[in-house]
């Protein structure tokens, strides 16, 4: 019987566009945004291969993949539902305000009527409202949740409000751990799930992004208390996406899905610290990536109980 653990989903939710442009407006302060060469029908053709590919793959590691289409084109950033809602154990479901006007649209009638049909679902805490005072949390982009010790790490941006960090884990009973995190630039990193992840037994993590050396001994610790292997990325690595990945229940086990570049980016020992605890997926999304996200952005882990038995 392949090992199950409450940090890997065994199903996700997956969102597919036809029109995929990185964003113009989140460009200002995520800075893993870069320039995509060619026009606009090709990088939207690339961006819907890519996801298709990416979903194919994980159905076929045995994760089941609850995919939606977005064929409009007022939603660039859609690709990455994981900042919209979030769901937890017991039957939760987080849904978060967002910071950038154009990402508040991305937020689904359909995604959260299919949670509560497929799943048990016993509440929806909906923070979304908190945007007219601008309050920004952007689900588990903003945090980086260890559903095994109860902890959301988050790092400072304009995208992660502590005060509304502090209710979030109020409500779903987290202690937080808070940090300031830069980039090999200097410059604030956006998200927390860029810079770290956390698996059943490791967790990959660019301690350098942590300015502060006291607190980055803080968050070592605090994550080796949790006996997991602690893998220490590099800026560099942290550049190519190698932390932007998700520990998921296959069919055989536990797997990592994260992006061809991501794994390139590791050395021979991390990838063999990783290697003894999951099986390495590695997804081919070049285009995606240019949006500033890779493939941690894009699942949507699903920590809720089916209502009947599902196969990927």
């Amino acid at each position: 019987m392949p090992r199950s653990s409450l940090q890997a989903p065994t199903s996700v939710v997956m969102i597919r566009p036809h029109h995929f442009i990185p964003n113009a407006e989140t460009a200002r302060d995520n800075h893993f945004q870069t320039s995509a060469k060619g026009d606009a029908a090709a990088m939207a053709s690339a961006a819907h291969v890519e996801v298709t590919r990416a979903a194919n793959a994980l159905q076929a590691a045995g994760v089941r993949v609850h995919m939606f289409e977005d064929e409009g084109t007022a939603t660039p950033d859609s690709v990455f539902p994981n900042n919209w809602f979030s769901t937890h154990s017991g039957g939760h479901i987080a849904v978060f305000p967002m910071h950038s006007l154009n990402r508040r649209a991305e937020r689904r009638h359909d995604v959260l009527e299919m949670l509560k049909r497929d799943y048990r679902v016993q509440d929806i805490i909906d923070y979304s409202g908190l945007e007219q005072d601008n309050l920004y949390l952007e689900g588990t982009g903003a945090m980086v949740i260890d559903h095994l010790e109860r902890v959301a790490y988050a790092a400072r941006s304009k995208r992660t409000s502590e005060i509304l960090l502090e209710r979030f884990c109020t409500h779903f009973n987290y202690e937080p751990v808070v940090f300031d995190a830069v980039d090999m630039r200097g410059a604030p990193i956006y998200h927390t799930n860029v810079l770290m992840c956390i698996g059943t037994d490791f967790a990959l993590i660019g301690l350098d992004c942590i300015s502060d050396a006291s607190r980055r001994r803080e968050v070592a610790e605090r994550l080796r208390r949790g006996e997991r292997d602690i893998v220490e990325l590099s800026l560099d690595q942290i550049a190519d996406f190698a932390g932007n990945a998700i520990e998921l229940q296959g069919r055989e086990g536990l797997v990592l899905a994260l992006s061809s570049r991501a794994l390139r980016s590791l050395d021979a020992g991390q990838r063999a610290t990783l290697e003894r605890h999951v099986t390495l997926l590695p997804l081919d999304i070049p285009t995606i990536e240019h949006a500033g996200g890779s493939v941690r952005c894009m699942i949507a882990g699903l920590h809720l109980s089916a209502r009947s038995p599902q196969t990927a």
